[in-house]
């Protein structure tokens, strides 16, 4: 199969998930911004503990194609986390959709939960400094099994846009920012390497 081909599969499948929008192929000048727009996002402090590792953009970046795409909110995210709050190299929290599990979390003394982040143990906060050692916010790569099962695709891969990609994008696709869009990327290869 031609590599148009397989593209024009990849956008056809991408059609039918429930919730997404608009979309389009990112050029390498775009890949070029939404690399730099990511780097000053993983450099701000997050309310001075932190700053962000957008490892899913990342990943993105390095595949043979990718789609970026608007979602409303019919837009059913990957499972989670889909945030994973790191210090000094290990996950000290994450967001949690299960509600009953965040009432369990909630009761416990040593946990901090905040919206649909937790953190397991707020003693951690004392250690964290955001410069010298920051806590760090990562959003990983997650699978899209629905363009993976694709014949002659591999390694799909969704990732979250910071705020200023998501703008970029936005812009890119001539939207304007309404309440309830966002959007994602979705990147693949032709060949694997993991054969």
């Amino acid at each position: 199969m031609q590599r148009d081909d397989i593209i024009e599969q990849v956008s056809s499948c991408m059609e039918k998930i429930q919730g997404v929008g608009d979309a389009l192929i990112l050029t390498e000048e775009d890949r070029e911004t939404i690399r730099e727009l990511e780097k000053k996002a993983d450099e701000m402090t997050l309310m001075g503990l932190g700053r962000g590792d957008n490892k899913g953009v990342k990943q993105v970046l390095n595949n043979d194609v990718i789609f970026a795409f608007t979602t409303n909110m019919d837009f059913k995210w990957p499972a989670g986390p889909n945030v994973i709050l790191m210090h000094e190299g290990c996950v000290v929290g994450e967001d949690i959709e299960d509600e009953a599990k965040l009432e369990e979390f909630k009761t416990c003394k040593t946990n901090l939960v905040i919206g649909n982040i937790v953190i397991y143990d707020i003693s951690v906060l004392k250690r964290v400094d955001g410069k010298m050692n920051p806590l760090i916010v990562v959003l990983p790569p997650k699978t899209c099994s629905e363009v993976e099962e694709l014949p002659e695709v591999c390694n799909a891969t969704l990732a979250s846009p910071s705020p200023p990609s998501d703008e970029y994008i936005k812009e890119r696709l001539g939207l304007q920012n309404i309440h309830g869009t966002g959007t994602f990327l979705l990147g693949f290869d032709f060949e694997c390497g993991c054969n």
